[in-house]
């Protein structure tokens, strides 16, 4: 229902949770059924079922939970910001993660919380993002932001910005034209951890080869410079 307040009117937040526990689900449905302002608009316990959910729903802000059963609640973001830019998605997670928090930023999400949030702050959060606002829960802001500072020729690059730390060092390495076995004497790791790690990296620049990845890397640092 739509609210008077003053000359100007507003229509309620309407918010969407997805979570793969029907108990944290009801727990935050009944906690925003206290606020005055807030209107839960659907649920969804899947990456799937979320997206075709959002695009039915349309809701203002989505409360995602990172780990779902069918895949990953960032990639659930990604998809549903492509389709719905004015949806703002607040993450909600149990651990804190900055490798889970980087990639949840790049997908697009506007705020990040870990789920021992206390409810009046949880609110706080939903009513900050679905005012357009950046949420981060300090607990983990400061490792990222190290890592923003360290390798900010890496944020205009989506792909090369999936890259965890210890991979970034290791795709330098390819570029750099060494063997696994150089890299795990440099780095002081298995080779055979080192393939695992080449592997994860061609899988995440979406590239079949290292060549393929060196040249990526090369060609994004030029844009760069």
């Amino acid at each position: 229902m739509q609210a008077q307040v003053g000359l100007q009117t507003y229509m309620p937040l309407r918010i969407m949770i997805v979570d793969d526990h029907e108990v944290v689900r009801d727990g935050i449905k009944a906690l925003l059924a206290e606020e005055e302002g807030l209107s839960v608009a659907g649920e969804a316990g899947g990456v799937r079922e979320a997206i075709e959910r959002a695009e039915w729903a349309r809701p203002d802000v989505v409360v995602m939970d990172i780990r779902l059963p069918d895949g990953s609640g960032i990639d659930a973001t990604r998809e549903i910001r492509a389709r719905l830019p004015n949806t703002q998605v607040l993450m909600l997670t149990t651990f804190a993660d900055d490798e889970a928090l980087f990639a949840s930023i790049m997908a697009g999400a506007a705020g990040y919380v870990l789920e021992q949030v206390h409810g009046g702050d949880l609110v706080r959060a939903i009513r900050a993002v679905g005012a357009g606002q950046n949420l981060l829960d300090p607990t983990v802001t400061k490792a990222v932001l190290d890592r923003l500072r360290k390798g900010k020729h890496l944020l205009s690059d989506e792909r090369l910005a999936r890259l965890s730390a210890q991979e970034e060092r290791i795709l330098g390495e390819v570029a750099g034209g060494k063997t696994n076995r150089e890299i795990g004497a440099d780095l002081k790791l298995a080779e055979k951890t080192v393939k695992n790690y080449v592997s994860s990296i061609l899988s995440k620049l979406e590239v079949a080869r290292r060549a393929e990845a060196a040249a990526y890397l090369a060609r994004h640092t030029q844009r760069a410079g």
